[in-house]
């Protein structure tokens, strides 16, 4: 995970710098991102970054409607798992069908994927630090692990996490008013 957000990171600075070096600032849909690498990339630099948002799009949609279904199921005891057919598992699918249908009525009804990623990774942040509190006191509860409760090392690196991860969105919510 490491190696890979380190890449990432990569991506982000290079191509920052890139676009800033050739006076781009300020990008706010797709289509701007598309037509910023045009210099750089040449002609074909639309269907490239495209293609990329085509090639990302599905193999993101079903990882994220198919988690999202998992954990809902799960969450609500209902039957879950791919192997398992539609009248089996019937919420299961269906919260992969509407999670794959609110993705497609969102493309339809224009709404800017940019700010709809930086709006999901606010709230992503947001809920994450009551979440990782309540894994926090579950790995930690003898009543509900039994034997098999974090160590020290892991329960100081998981609390000094969840720590920073307040922080974090407390540092976000006082500077964003």
């Amino acid at each position: 995970m490491l190696f890979s957000n380190g890449i990432a990171l990569c991506i982000v600075l290079a191509t920052a710098v890139t676009l800033n070096e050739h006076g781009v600032t300020n990008i706010l849909t797709a289509a701007q991102a598309a037509e910023a690498l045009k210099p750089i990339a040449g002609e074909f630099a639309f269907a490239v970054f495209a293609l990329g948002i085509i090639g990302t799009g599905l193999l993101a949609v079903p990882v994220l409607a198919g988690s999202a279904a998992f954990a809902v199921s799960e969450v609500l005891g209902w039957k879950s798992g791919l192997s398992r057919g539609f009248h089996e598992a019937r919420g299961f699918y269906a919260i992969i069908i509407a999670a794959t249908a609110m993705g497609t009525v969102m493309g339809a009804l224009e709404v800017d994927p940019i700010k709809a990623l930086v709006w999901s990774a606010i709230v992503n942040g947001v809920i994450s630090v009551p979440i990782m509190l309540v894994m926090m006191l579950i790995g930690q509860s003898e009543a509900i692990m039994g034997e098999l409760t974090m160590s020290t090392r892991h329960r100081f690196f998981g609390w000094a996490a969840t720590g920073v991860m307040a922080l974090a969105v407390g540092f976000m919510l006082v500077t964003s008013f």
